[in-house]
């Protein structure tokens, strides 16, 4: 009970966080994200710290990565122009050159593994950004990024209500053997029924756009789990950290959005912009 309730009162407070930041200004959204962004890159790198022929700065590339978030925060809100991300890209240009001077055992094996991580949780984070400023707009517009949290909330514990009670065919057995096909189905249609909360408070938007959203983060979001499942088995551990009581570490919340961050968002720009 003891860890029940650890558990649920970090997820409280974790959500109450999310919701109030992304609601709240841009401003306490890109000061929140900063943080979540340095501590994905930080526990991933110090993962990838584990293997014995490379060692990763892990402070100084999580840093390289908020610079991208904030630099595409800059461009995307129409503050500062493209030429933004040049010290971003000074960054990318020194870290292979960086690999004459250090005595990296494997430099090569430790510039791929500093841009894995880059491509694989900073890159997403930025654009975060362009859900929030709609192309054409420089306005700060929280819903659709706010609704991709929901969305990816709203799966995993449908997803897992579901699993628990009907669940009897693995979705993915080598990876996360607790996932079920039933779990998933069952995510996935509480996840379009709550769309229509969305509908209701932006009608706007028509209802159909909401679902097409949630449909697609509902599954990208699923992809996003199994592959941190994949990296941590990988590795050898459960969690990629123990920085939330009850739920592991950072990246272990924010995995989906890795991935479902791109639904969300070539949904708006292809079909919604257009």
């Amino acid at each position: 009970m003891k860890n029940v309730f650890v558990r649920g009162l970090t997820g409280c407070l974790y959500v109450a966080l999310i919701t109030g930041s992304i609601l709240l200004n841009k401003y306490t959204f890109a000061g929140l994200f900063s943080i979540l962004l340095f501590f994905c890159l930080k526990e991933f790198y110090s993962l990838l710290n584990t293997h014995k022929k490379i060692r990763i700065s892990t402070v100084y590339h999580s840093t390289g990565g908020v610079l991208l978030f904030i630099s595409a925060g800059l461009y995307a809100s129409g503050t500062l122009p493209a030429a933004v991300f040049a010290v971003y890209l000074l960054y990318l240009v020194i870290l292979p050159v960086s690999g004459l001077y250090t005595k990296q055992a494997d430099p090569l094996a430790h510039t791929a593994y500093v841009l894995l991580g880059q491509c694989y949780i900073a890159f997403p984070f930025a654009l975060l950004h362009f859900l929030v400023f709609p192309p054409d707009s420089t306005a700060y517009y929280p819903l659709f990024l706010l609704s991709l949290f929901v969305f990816i909330w709203v799966n995993d514990t449908g997803a897992f209500a579901v699993g628990t009670l009907f669940g009897k065919h693995r979705l993915f057995p080598r990876i996360s053997p607790k996932k079920s096909w039933e779990g998933f189905f069952g995510g996935l249609f509480f996840t379009a029924a709550s769309a229509f909360i969305f509908a209701y408070y932006e009608p706007v938007i028509p209802y159909y756009h909401w679902v097409g959203i949630a449909v697609g983060v509902a599954v990208f979001g699923t992809w996003g789990d199994l592959v941190e499942s994949l990296i941590k088995r990988t590795f050898g551990i459960k969690d990629s950290g123990n920085a939330l009581p009850g739920h592991g570490g950072f990246l272990d919340r924010l995995d989906s959005l890795l991935l479902a961050v791109y639904a969300a968002l070539l949904y708006v720009l292809v079909i919604i912009q257009n």
